[in-house]
């Protein structure tokens, strides 16, 4: 049986990889030159780019996605845990390096609020319940039906996931000082919600950040791609890169083949669509095709977009470490700012990556590799005095932390945002997460992973279940897999494809 996958990011690569190894033949069609959707990597002078994500996070869901073929991730990529984990800067004379010592993050917590050692712990039990229960079942639900969640232990855990409490309400409980209260919240500022609107669920990131730790995969994020595209070699995936898809063909309610921007018809018993689920539904399938309408797409809250800086700088950074938040203006001014009253934020809260503190592959000797990313507001105009304006904000405020010049030492400088996003990537309106976590998204109410009018028409990625990120990338892909393996045969190596029919 012939499946085509458009896209080839985590979602992609991970729905590719599974059926192949299921017997189904598999060719994987990508618009860009290389691999990895968002997590591609780009070199020069030296220096090597991951293009997007730089958290690794929730390591077990890596682990159980590689054990699913019989691997281990070190077959494909060595990973170190950073400690710190982190650091957040307050003001020019008030940082907080988070340590990945659980002893020691309690003192911390203690030095900066009374009892709330005791405050994390409790906060941290209730979250590894969530994390469990939510990474460990609720994820893998396809949400193709109500029927999947009428189990009365899911239900009742369901109730223990503080799906109806806000995360701001909820983090309130265990902590009151402020500085304590930004460092819990700061991965929702890119779940596409502010604390109060987001559901107290997602308290599993903490934990997945605090007890499971922060990691980096030696060489950049991108050796995840590589490792996950030379699994799926094994398994005889097949792939083209460098050409689009321009259309999905339905005949009599079946997706029977794709057509190439350069006009070749390459036929298809299956169809999964990695790519922008948006940009499939808009540009690939005629109207009455279509799951959802325009209005639908325009009413859905988007997670943010982001202005990304590239930056080789030729000399050492000071102060920095692998990961820096700046948090040294008003956090919920600039959340209001992209969830609620779109615009370019009046303060930015900003994000610092330097991997070459971690990793000497990445730049040259002596030199230092940044990565800076705004979040800001989906389908903002983003031209290029615009970005500039902003890149001389920034730098105005990490000079001033670091104590030193950089941009007289910028030898190469490369930006990315909302319009990048959206010819790069298809990405609605310049997304960079996709859709936002609300109560209203989640679950049976994200959009669904099987065409409602096609028959043999998948989706997955980060538009889809499970939802934003790569960890839920990963598991997309596994979850629109084994559905199609329910509805089609699990492992069709020993029959013919002509003898596949729905079930």
């Amino acid at each position: 049986m012939k499946v085509i996958v458009i896209g080839s990011g985590f979602a992609g690569l991970s729905v590719a990889t599974k059926l192949a190894s299921e017997g189904y033949d598999v060719e994987v069609i990508e618009k860009n030159d290389d691999l990895g959707g968002r997590a591609r990597v780009f070199e020069v002078d030296g220096f090597k780019f991951d293009m997007g994500p730089s958290w690794y996070w929730m390591p077990d869901v890596f682990e159980n996605y590689f054990a699913e073929f019989g691997k281990k991730v070190s077959d494909y990529y060595n990973l170190v845990r950073l400690d710190p984990s982190y650091k957040v800067i307050f003001d020019q004379n008030d940082e907080i390096d988070l340590p990945a010592d659980r002893k020691s993050l309690d003192a911390l917590f203690e030095s900066i609020e009374k009892g709330s050692a005791k405050g994390l712990k409790k906060f941290l039990n209730q979250a590894k319940y969530k994390y469990d229960v939510g990474v460990g079942e609720f994820v893998w639900k396809p949400s193709v039906s109500l029927m999947e969640f009428m189990d009365p232990r899911l239900v009742t855990k369901a109730f223990s996931l503080d799906l109806f409490a806000s995360f701001a309400s909820h983090i309130r409980k265990f902590f009151k000082h402020e500085k304590l209260l930004k460092l819990m919240e700061f991965p929702i500022l890119f779940l596409g919600a502010t604390p109060e609107n987001t559901p107290a669920l997602y308290s599993l990131m903490n934990y997945a950040e605090i007890a499971l730790g922060t990691w980096y995969p030696m060489g950049g994020m991108n050796e995840i791609i590589k490792g996950m595209v030379s699994l799926a070699e094994e398994k005889g995936v097949q792939f083209r890169t460098g050409v689009s898809v321009k259309k999905i063909i339905v005949e009599n309610k079946l997706a029977n083949s794709v057509m190439l921007a350069n006009g070749e018809i390459i036929e298809a018993d299956l169809v999964v669509g990695g790519a922008d689920y948006h940009h499939i539904e808009s540009s690939l399938l005629e109207p009455q095709y279509r799951n959802y309408s325009k209005t639908y797409w325009e009413n859905r809250t988007m997670a943010p977009s982001s202005l990304l800086f590239y930056l080789g700088v030729d000399r050492k950074v000071e102060k920095l470490i692998h990961h820096n938040l700046f948090f040294d203006e008003d956090f919920s001014l600039h959340a209001k700012e992209i969830y609620e009253e779109p615009k370019w934020p009046s303060k930015p809260l900003f994000y610092v990556c330097a991997p070459s503190k971690t990793d000497d592959t990445v730049a040259p000797v002596g030199k230092e590799n940044i990565f800076i990313l705004v979040p800001i507001a989906p389908g903002l105009a983003d031209d290029d005095s615009t970005r500039e304006k902003y890149y001389h904000i920034l730098m105005d405020r990490l000079e001033t932390y670091v104590g030193h010049d950089i941009r007289s030492q910028v030898s190469y400088k490369r930006s990315f945002a909302v319009s990048d996003f959206i010819s790069e990537y298809n990405s609605f309106k310049g997304n960079a997460y996709g859709l936002a976590n609300t109560l209203k998204q989640t679950a049976i109410l994200k959009p669904s992973l099987k065409n409602k009018k096609v028959e043999n028409l998948f989706y997955t990625g980060q538009l889809t279940v499970p939802g934003p990120g790569v960890p839920p990338s990963l598991i997309s892909g596994i979850v629109v897999a084994k559905e199609i393996m329910k509805r089609y045969g699990e492992n069709i190596s020993s029959q013919n494809a002509g003898e596949i029919v729905a079930v």
